[in-house]
């Protein structure tokens, strides 16, 4: 076959703007740092591209964000979990849980009233806005457009004011967080300025800047060879900004405001972002070079999918190309991302475990398994908290948390901390690296997988019945949050915990360790799913299956690959009922993706493209590829992860699993792994 015209099939999906799009601005990154700007190629209209906020007394934030995976802070402060932990009741006896007063609001997300001690915990630390960089006009533009390359990773964008044209070129450097912005115009030398502005730490759900307090931090410039150092202190967080900038002069106009101005037409300005000081950023045109070359590898190393048919294979290919470039500038870094990657916050720019697996997996399956590998170490640095949550509730090895910063320390929640679908995604992410070919994953990742599969085995229950889960327990479909204390066996779980702890079995033989009996024990010995009139029940026990939310009856065969535990006639009547009659608008961005797997893993391609691509406020995939979820969640990364996770499983199939896309389709593809 034909090899694919990589560069034309990514430049046919480049983003053009014209005049402001409030909710699809561009970004440019690097998987540890995002510049995220408006249609000026600068963050001049923060204003106009909100992120609205939850409640009445929160303040609306921005999309225009400058985030990064180092650039956290605290409010002073010193609370400790056992401040908040609850005793529930197990089949062993009692077991503490860090929980949260009161009941979470599904519908809105709204929490309940927190005391001091909770409220704190959930708020710190929280990812830090590092600062805004915008225009300053001496009129009004006009005329706004924008293009983001993305073989290049480069926005041009250009507009006109006082009759001058001005034109922007804006990337970030690839191996250091360093943005470099190209300015050409005569209105430069005419009253074109670039502000800077520095806020705040907020503990705001969805915002990273608070304005309403200069008096708590402060902002000194250090000027030096070739430009100037800012350094930024709050409380006991510090950070620099390097700003480098020829033939121009920057100005302190206010307690955390500074004015860049040029001498020339032309203004070329680096500037830097640290937790330390560092030497100014170089040049830009070796900036601008090495961006170009580093994207260029990216788009021609790793996997392809060229799709051709009609108009859904037109969408699905411009939503897995602009996917790809997503999810490398927001979910490649060194920590789990955030639900809103490196745009805007989201609880408070905490990271979620239960969502790693769909902001990563798809990275081993498209060829770019040290992309997941840079966040997937991070589990190593947390096993001593991991191993303490277990050893203080009675069990083996280590349990994952679920809402987490760098520390590793799981937040107080009336959900979070009784999930445990997060428990085997370390497991099955290093299975996919592993797959990939790497020589030394069993070793680096052995105990990893070992550990968290000895949790798993200890976990279960033995019952009459066979091992059982729970409770307390809270499914992926949260709706049952209510009933946690009572609540056992969601179909789901039960089918995730026999594959990972038949895959961390073969773990233990490429370590050279004999079977642990105990695993094949329970993983043999599960309960059976619970089915209610030929359907697979989300849940064993009254209400069974409320129809909202995510119906993660049907992942138990789909994300979760087959391993005799679930019955495809029943898998395939659940799906149908799903089809026939879910709440669409209580779902969530990856369920489509989730529910296109489970089609193509009972042979139903047709079934598997109209899930990708199923009407639904929360599947809309924005022109700037961003799916968007509400208007205070206007960013949904695990949607995108998610897509190419699914698109990896319909292109190449998977273990004793043909492909699914429609046979009457061109469908190419190269550098794929097949899923498990």
């Amino acid at each position: 076959m034909t090899p694919i015209d990589r560069r034309e099939l990514v430049r046919r999906h480049d983003v053009h703007v014209v005049g402001v799009v409030p909710e699809s601005p561009l970004s440019v990154g690097n998987g540890e740092l995002c510049f995220t700007v408006d249609v000026t190629g600068l963050q001049s209209w923060p204003e106009r591209y909100p992120v609205e906020p939850r409640t009445g007394d929160e303040p609306a934030g921005t999309l225009l964000g400058t985030l990064s995976q180092w650039g956290w802070h605290s409010f002073p402060g010193s609370y400790e979990l056992d401040e908040t932990r609850r005793v529930y009741s197990t089949p062993r006896g009692p077991v503490p849980y860090v929980d949260l007063g009161g009941e979470m609001d599904l519908a809105t997300t709204n929490e309940p009233g927190q005391t001091p001690a909770e409220e704190w915990l959930r708020a710190n630390p929280h990812r830090l806005e590092l600062g805004q960089l915008g225009f300053v006009f001496p009129g009004s533009p006009e005329d706004a457009r924008q293009r983001l390359d993305l073989w290049g990773g480069v926005i041009d964008s250009s507009f006109v004011v006082d009759g001058h044209v001005v034109r922007v070129r804006t990337l970030c450097a690839p191996e250091d967080d360093v943005i470099a912005v190209r300015i050409e115009s005569r209105a430069l030398t005419e009253g074109l300025a670039v502000r800077f502005a520095f806020p705040y730490g907020s503990g705001a759900w969805g915002n990273g800047a608070d304005w309403s307090r200069p008096e708590a931090h402060t902002t000194t410039v250090h000027e030096v060879a070739g430009g100037w150092q800012v350094e930024r202190r709050l409380d006991g967080t510090q950070h620099w900004v390097g700003v480098g900038a020829d033939h121009a002069q920057l100005a302190v106009v206010g307690a955390h405001e500074l004015l860049l101005t040029s001498e020339t037409e032309v203004l070329e300005l680096r500037v830097g972002f640290s937790g330390e000081r560092r030497e100014l950023p170089g040049g830009f045109a070796a900036l601008e070079a090495d961006c170009r070359e580093a994207w260029e590898r990216f788009w021609e190393s790793g996997a392809a999918v060229s799709l051709e048919g009609d108009e859904r294979a037109v969408e699905i290919e411009r939503r897995v190309v602009l996917s790809q470039y997503l999810t490398a500038i927001n979910c490649a870094g060194s920590l789990p991302p955030q639900e809103t990657g490196l745009m805007c916050n989201s609880w408070r720019g905490r990271f979620h475990l239960e969502m790693h697996w769909w902001h990563g997996a798809h990275f081993a399956l498209w060829g770019r398994a040290e992309l997941l590998e840079r966040s997937l170490g991070w589990y190593e640095r947390i096993l001593p908290e991991a191993r303490e949550t277990a050893r203080l509730q009675g069990y083996g090895g280590v349990r994952w948390p679920k809402q987490v910063a760098p520390d590793g320390r799981e937040s107080p929640s009336s959900i979070g901390p009784f999930l445990v679908w997060q428990q085997p995604h370390p497991i099955y992410l290093a299975e996919l690296i592993r797959r990939t070919g790497s020589a030394d994953a069993v070793e680096r990742y052995g105990r990893i997988v070992l550990e968290s599969a000895e949790f798993m085995a200890s976990y279960a229950v033995q019952t009459a019945r066979g091992y059982q889960l729970g409770p307390p327990l809270i499914p992926a479909q949260e709706s049952y949050s209510a009933i946690r204390g009572s609540l056992v066996n969601p179909t789901f779980e039960l089918a995730y915990w026999r594959w990972g702890l038949l895959v961390a079995q073969e773990w233990r033989a490429y370590l050279g360790l004999p079977p642990d009996p105990r695993w094949a024990e329970v993983a043999d010995g599960l309960v059976p799913a619970p089915a209610r009139d030929g359907c697979y029940a989300a849940i064993d026990g009254e209400p069974w299956t409320v129809r909202e939310d995510h119906p993660s009856m049907l992942y138990a065969l789909g994300v979760v690959p087959d391993t005799g535990y679930v019955d495809q006639a029943v898998m395939r009547r659940t799906l149908a009922g799903v089809l026939a009659d879910w709440d669409w608008d209580s779902t969530w961005g990856w369920d489509y993706p989730a529910i296109a797997m489970t089609a193509a893993r009972l042979g139903e391609p047709e079934l598997a493209v109209d899930a990708l691509l199923l009407k639904a406020t929360k599947n809309d995939f924005l022109p700037n590829g961003h799916n968007r979820q509400t208007s205070s969640l206007p960013v949904y990364l695990p949607g995108n992860g998610g897509l190419l996770a699914a698109v990896a499983l319909l292109a190449a199939g998977a273990d004793g699993v043909a492909p699914a896309f429609p046979q009457d389709w061109t469908v190419r593809h190269e550098g794929l792994h097949r899923s498990p």
